[in-house]
């Protein structure tokens, strides 16, 4: 099918073009043969891969190639020992990854409660009832209110048809429809004659024509859209590729020079080969993809008890290097859920308290020198107007409010919702009113006439019935001769006084509709033709706003103290952003540039995009597309750039951010797909925890490196000089890969499950251009790299000169390497503290892990088993004196440095 304007052609040309009858719809025929041709009409779906996809991805990390290197050259030196502890690791590290992959997806799937969408189609003349997956273009479709949109729809004819288009423009309020044709440039927030797959009928009723289904919808269009998005390599695995090709090359290089040196002073080259695989084996940190894996598996437990399920693991990390937080206004910092927050009559004004669609709030008066007084039922008794006011705008109206589960829900149009809820802390009876003056007829909102009316039986007290009408506020101000006082007395209408109250409303980033009435003679029995006209009595103005979460404004205020740029993105009206973003601690002018439109951002070439992105904190009616523009100009400037959202139209920006976060209850499937992370309960807030924990985890992550690092390097230099000297080895292969492999476990891994530091969110975000180690902690490793080696050769000649044996003398190497370890641990619990001011209980694991560690030395220095193994021997307790001493004596080194150096780390 050629890709047609259709909201640029008339509705019959639209119905010609696709053949589509407006009022038979399709002929089975046609039908079975468009099914072949377009297909479901549904979207595609990501391609998550099965099982042994899902496992290879588990091998895409450098330091996991390194080990299977290295496995594969002790294979072939048949070193069965070293290949099989090489392999168990390599092993863990893939269960690990993968059970975290499954368990991610399979939560994030739980959170899939919406049914399947059906749709009213008329084909061959026949209403039916059918699933929206088997639509295709040319189906003629029925709306009503409540209704989900099926698929993208040419209207070909309406009654007051309005729909709620948040979850693809990012426009909060309900969209006026019509039929009229529109310039074929039109942009999709301003298509009145169209509707898209994915959006809500919030009121009236229409008839519309199918004209793209499936992925040639604007979702389809999105998700094409997300294909073209690769995503972001996040700071931790960037930053763990440089070190382990570092790593790699520096052990590679060691090793040869170790090899050549040996092979220089008449060593027999396959000597030398052994010594050298032997070297880099040790040299190779085994321990750090499964500390990285469980790490980060740690981390996604603790937020996932925070409400946050994350759906790739080193996001968890990304999220703690965030530097920019760009959030959707809608459903994100508000609550989705329109508000009246203030009232106003000629007579007075008012103030209301509470928020969503619960009734829990008050009504509260307002007068200049005054204290608030509260007003219920007796004041809205007390004052006429405000008394019609309220059940003008709840009973001309077509909204229903219901407790859904354990929250307050609406259906309908969300602005009729919230007229419904303020007549309710009014104390105002809605249901009682309609039942002592039922509906008789109505007038459907639309665009011409800018108002409703319904027309309510005579009251029994009262003669003639009941015009209510709502509107616009200028609109009703054309249709009113006068206005109503506190006594309910009519007197002219003040059109100045009005507007200028109005406007003072609407400034605020208030949306205000104004409400009239009048009565009729009693054999008045329909609203055609009935003279409203000049003969409205103006009974009040209505303002409301989608409100923010309780708790953003503190969540924002929390990610400034953290360093963290917050800014807003939304496709609604410039105006309205302002607002919400004032309310929760943004600043945004549009005089200043700290406030911006989208389209400014498609006028701005790179250096200056870069710089206007930069500087502005809100930015109002924005596209898909200009979304991606502005994550791609922050990530140029350097930043790690965090992207919340709900809708269709945050999908892309989801994708290309660094961090995508969707929200679990309001946000769409397409949202979640393309997001790291999900929010169970859409609370902002819960991105200033998530951030907390990503900050821990790398932190932690760095303390385990810091703590792993000294040993490996200590273990491929204690080897290397012996090689330099042609002197016996002090430590075994087999020795090394045992104190790899039990320290990293029992000692390193305990290092995750550290709590984070005090001060940890008052800090700025890591810079990104920073390397996994600063200089001041390359250093720390350095130092306590030359202890270890400096100790062990110490050690290891005392032993000799004493009249030990060479098991004996390892030994005691081997156990003074992991005392050492185990007394550095305990100041690695803080790179900057001392270790004596860590709580020993904070983290109990630590002292888990020191008794499992003490139990393997004494295994590994004292059982026959162990000793054939590991080609160890028992050992006095005049070695142990020797050895903790050396490792106290180290550990005092290391304080001091910690102390000259934490002001730098």
């Amino acid at each position: 099918m050629p890709e047609i304007p259709h909201h640029g052609l008339p509705a019959h040309e639209v119905a010609l073009l696709l053949e589509a009858h407006p009022f038979e719809g399709l002929d089975p025929d046609t039908v079975s043969r468009r099914r072949q041709l377009y297909g479901p009409n549904v979207l595609p779906r990501s391609k998550r891969g099965g099982l042994l996809r899902k496992t290879a991805r588990q091998f895409n990390n450098p330091l996991i190639y390194v080990l299977l290197a290295a496995a594969g050259v002790t294979t072939y030196l048949g070193e069965q020992l070293d290949t099989f502890v090489i392999l168990a690791v390599v092993l863990v590290n893939t269960v690990v990854g993968l059970v975290q992959e499954v368990r991610a997806e399979g939560a994030l799937d739980a959170l899939r409660h919406l049914v399947q969408t059906h749709a009213a189609v008329i084909r061959g003349g026949v209403r039916l009832e059918l699933p929206s997956e088997e639509l295709v273009p040319g189906d003629l479709v029925l709306l009503e209110a409540g209704d989900k949109v099926p698929a993208d729809i040419r209207l070909v004819r309406l009654w007051g048809l309005k729909v709620d288009e948040s979850a693809l423009t990012g426009e909060s309020e309900a969209v006026s429809k019509d039929e009229v044709v529109l310039p074929a440039a039109t942009p999709v927030s301003d298509r009145r004659n169209m509707v898209y797959g994915g959006t809500l009928v919030t009121a009236g009723s229409g008839a519309g024509i199918v004209v793209a289904t499936g992925g040639e919808t604007e979702l389809g269009e999105i998700h094409r859209l997300m294909g073209t998005v690769k995503p972001m390599a996040t700071p931790l695995t960037q930053k763990l590729s440089r070190f382990s090709m570092t790593l790699t090359v520096g052990i590679l290089v060691l090793a040869a020079f170790a090899f050549i040196v040996g092979v220089a002073r008449g060593q027999l080259p396959a000597e030398m080969f052994t010594a050298a695989v032997a070297l880099a084996v040790g040299a190779i940190p085994e321990g750090l993809p499964a500390a990285v894996t469980v790490t980060l598996a740690i981390g996604v437990r603790r937020m996932a008890r925070r409400r946050a399920v994350v759906r790739r693991l080193p996001v968890v990390e990304t999220l703690g290097s965030t530097t920019v937080i760009c959030s959707d206004k809608t459903g994100t910092f508000t609550e989705n859920q329109m508000t009246v927050r203030a009232l106003w009559t000629p007579s007075a004004q008012y103030e209301v308290s509470g928020s969503g669609y619960g009734p829990e709030g008050t009504i509260r008066k307002r007068e200049p020198g005054l204290e608030d007084v509260q007003a219920g039922m007796s004041e809205a008794l007390d004052d006429a107007a405000l008394r019609w006011c309220l059940l003008a705008g709840g009973a001309c109206n077509n909204a229903t409010v219901q407790f859904e589960g354990d929250v307050w829900g609406a259906r309908g149009d969300p602005t009729e919702a919230a007229m419904l809820v303020v007549a309710g802390k009014g104390g105002v009876d809605i249901k009682e009113f309609l039942e002592r003056t039922p509906r008789l007829d109505s007038i459907p909102f639309t665009s011409e006439l800018q108002y409703m009316a319904t027309l309510h039986a005579a009251e029994p007290w009262a003669p003639g019935s009941i015009v209510l009408v709502k509107g616009g506020v200028e609109r009703l101000l054309e249709l009113c001769h006068g206005q109503m006082d506190r006594g309910g007395e009519t007197v002219p209408v003040e059109p100045e006084t009005v507007l200028r109250a109005a406007h003072a409303l609407a400034a605020t980033g208030l949306r205000v509709l104004a409400t009239a009435l009048v009565r009729l003679p009693p054999e008045s029995g329909v609203l055609a033709g009935a003279p409203i006209e000049r003969n409205l009595v103006l009974t009040g103005l209505q303002a409301m706003l989608d409100p923010p979460r309780k708790a953003a404004a503190a969540a924002v205020e929390a990610c400034h103290e953290a360093g963290i740029a917050v800014k807003m993105i939304t496709g609604d009206h410039m105006g309205t952003a302002v607002s919400i973003a004032a309310s929760v601690g943004l600043d945004g002018n549009p005089e200043d540039g700290t406030a911006v439109l989208g389209i400014d951002l498609d006028n701005n070439p790179g250096v200056e995009l870069t710089a206007a992105v930069e500087k502005a904190t809100v930015f109002a009616r924005v596209s898909p597309e200009q979304k991606l523009l502005l994550i791609d100009a922050l990530q140029a400037g350097g930043h790690v750039v965090a992207m919340t959202g709900d809708g269709v139209n945050d999908a892309p920006a989801l994708r290309q951010a660094n961090v995508g976060i969707a929200m679990g209850r309001s946000g769409t499937e397409v949202a979640k797909e393309a997001s790291d992370i999900v929010l169970t309960d859409d609370n902002f807030a819960t991105i200033e925890a998530a951030v907390e924990e990503g900050r821990n985890v790398f932190d932690n992550l760095t303390k385990f490196i810091v703590w792993t690092l000294p040993t490996n390097m200590g273990e491929g230099l204690v080897i290397l000089v012996a090689i330099l000297i042609g002197g016996t080895l002090p430590i075994l292969p087999t020795q090394i890969l045992w104190i790899n492999m039990t320290t990293a476990v029992a000692l390193g891994l305990m290092l995750a499950f550290e709590p984070g530091e005090p001060g940890l969110m008052s800090r700025p975000p890591r810079n990104p251009a920073l390397p996994l180690l600063t200089w001041a902690l390359t250093l720390r490793v350095l130092l306590v790299s030359a202890l270890l080696v400096g100790g062990t050769w110490w050690i290891f000649e005392w032993e000799l000169a004493g009249g030990a044996s060479l098991p004996e003398a390892r030994t005691s190497a081997v156990n003074l390497f992991v005392t050492v370890e185990l007394f550095y641990l305990f100041s690695c619990r803080s790179l900057t503290r001392p270790a004596w001011r860590m709580g020993p209980f904070s983290n109990p694991w630590v002292v888990v892990g020191v008794i499992i560690q003490a139990v393997g030395q004494i295994a590994i220095t004292y059982s026959p088993v162990m000793n054939g193994l590991f080609h160890t021997a028992p050992i006095g307790p005049e070695a142990w004196l020797r050895i903790f001493g050396l490792a106290l004596l180290a550990s005092m080194v290391v304080a001091v440095d910690k102390r000259f150096r934490r002001r730098i780390l």
